[in-house]
């Protein structure tokens, strides 16, 4: 027997302001609330479709330094230019962790300074 990742917990200090990014980034909606809590999926699958949901979870505590997890988005509609111009217009921004300008994908981070990675590939949207 295996497991799946269903869901990705992440820890924000504004809940609908990354529940409102990550939704336009992935074409998600609000699955529900629970104590300050977040969900958002896939819009036709949900909690426990073959894509994970996130949950935005309020905390106060200070992020420490580099998160040892991040999220990898591929674009499905367009090609990888195009998608970096409209993650930049929802509030991505470039992130510096030194590249060398060689890469096949484009650093970020969310409106919170979360870093993920726009990668080339585009992939058949599910």
């Amino acid at each position: 027997m295996a497991c799946r990742i269903s869901e990705l917990v992440i820890d924000c200090a504004d809940p609908d302001r990354l529940a409102a990014f990550w939704s336009e980034v992935l074409g998600y909606v609000e699955l529900g609330r629970e104590d300050g809590s977040i969900e958002i999926g896939p819009p036709d699958a949900g909690f426990g479709g073959p894509q994970p949901t996130l949950v935005l979870s309020p905390s106060s505590d200070p992020r420490a330094g580099k998160l040892p997890l991040h999220i990898d988005v591929n674009p499905t509609d367009r090609d990888q230019d195009a998608e970096l111009e409209r993650l930049l217009a929802l509030g991505a921004r470039p992130a510096d962790i030194g590249q060398t300008g060689t890469e096949s994908w484009h650093v970020l981070v969310d409106p919170e300074g979360n870093e993920f990675c726009l990668l080339r590939t585009r992939l058949q949207p599910l």
